[in-house]
């Protein structure tokens, strides 16, 4: 496996006025990404997790690395299907991916995983192995409306995530899967704020103008927090 190239990752807890302010703020100087059809689009995100809940517990014991793999879609379309895994390490992020066929994303959706074959991409193999030998499954998905802005200065990217939902029904991911709960209290939403070695003085004043509190924040912890501890998300 190649070497993983890390981005530093902040996250904010905003309001619907923040959202708002937000936005209006970054236009004036960022551009929004080019795949977001009027300026938003849906993600929908299939996490998967060991017998042990492991991928959880290691958000929850506040370990410093920690690996995710998910099967990802937007907009509900199965055009393009892609298996991630995410790393982190302490604040910082990298993602590895590669594209799925419908057919076999829709394989291990229902918790069957893939026959071995050799020139399987790298995540892959690793997910396949993982469903043989760890007993991995689908355990939540997790879906959000996303506005996402780009700066090519320091590769950064600041997204503004809004109506956070969560459901268990993995076995229809691709196929609406249904009910699905909200996970954060009304009116309370996500900033992101990811970029590479350094990030730009304007986008930085922005962010401290605005008085935000840095928060330490998993969508996939807390979007299996009810199910795993039978108890309230917050």
């Amino acid at each position: 496996m190649s070497k993983l190239k890390y981005r530093n990752e902040i996250k904010y807890l905003i309001s619907d006025n923040e959202v708002q302010i937000i936005r209006r703020q970054l236009e004036s100087f960022m551009s929004i990404d080019e795949n977001a059809k009027n300026g938003i689009y849906t993600i929908s995100s299939l996490y998967f997790d060991d017998y042990f809940d492991n991928a959880y517990y290691d958000v929850d014991d506040g370990l410093d690395l920690k690996n995710k793999y998910r099967i990802r879609i937007y907009d509900h379309q199965d055009d393009m299907i892609r298996l991630e895994c995410k790393h982190k390490k302490n604040a910082m992020t990298a993602k590895r991916s590669c594209i799925l066929t419908k057919e076999a994303a829709e394989i291990l959706c229902q918790g069957n995983y893939l026959r071995w074959i050799s020139s399987q991409p790298q995540v892959l193999k690793e997910l396949t192995y993982k469903m043989m030998t760890e007993a991995y499954k689908p355990a939540v998905i997790v879906e959000y409306e996303r506005i996402p802005f780009v700066y090519k200065l320091g590769n950064v990217r600041i997204t503004l995530d809004t109506n956070i939902v969560s459901s268990t029904n993995t076995k229809d991911f691709l196929n609406g899967f249904g009910f699905r709960r909200p996970v954060l209290p009304l009116g309370k939403h996500l900033l992101e704020v990811k970029y590479d070695e350094f990030l730009p003085d304007f986008i930085y004043a922005c962010l401290r103008d605005m008085n935000l509190e840095q928060i330490s924040f998993s969508k996939y912890y807390l979007c299996r927090k009810y199910n795993v501890n039978g108890g309230f998300f917050l």
